[in-house]
């Protein structure tokens, strides 16, 4: 599969709650950082206004969150209300962890662009955050 050339992606890394393993997110930060990406990574044990706060101050396109600890219906609608609030909704916004099947439509639904779990390729999560922001920005451009 080709690779899609889409200049300056900026991404966000957050680690929301408090789960406090940090290990697959700093992996996928990095590689996405070594496929020529610009990542931010916010740490461990951010707030959801504190992970909004920083994407927009950041600019960045996507909001990549990892979660680990199961709470993902409890810490992704805050986000998610907090970016419309912001006008940020445009912001793709990825999850990564231990998501139950059944909990994909839900975040779906709630404008979660892609549910990524244990095994995924890194170059899979960056083949897609690059389609997906060529796919905003041609939107953006109509």
């Amino acid at each position: 599969m080709a690779t899609q050339k889409v200049d300056n992606i900026r991404v966000l890394v957050a680690k929301p709650g408090l789960d406090g393993h940090d290990r697959g997110a700093k992996v996928v930060a990095r590689a996405l950082r070594d496929s020529g990406m610009e990542v931010i990574y916010t740490g461990i044990r951010q707030t959801p206004q504190m992970i909004v706060e920083a994407a927009v101050q950041e600019d960045v396109d996507v909001v990549g969150l990892s979660i680990l600890s199961g709470a993902h219906m409890e810490l992704v609608p805050p986000i998610m209300e907090a970016l419309k609030k912001q006008h940020a909704e445009d912001m793709i916004v990825l999850l990564g962890g231990i998501i139950p099947e059944e909990d994909r439509p839900q975040l779906t639904k709630m404008g979660v662009s892609g549910v990524f779990g244990p095994g995924t390729s890194t170059q899979d999560i960056a083949e897609f955050i690059r389609k997906e922001v060529h796919k905003r920005r041609e939107k953006q451009q109509a």
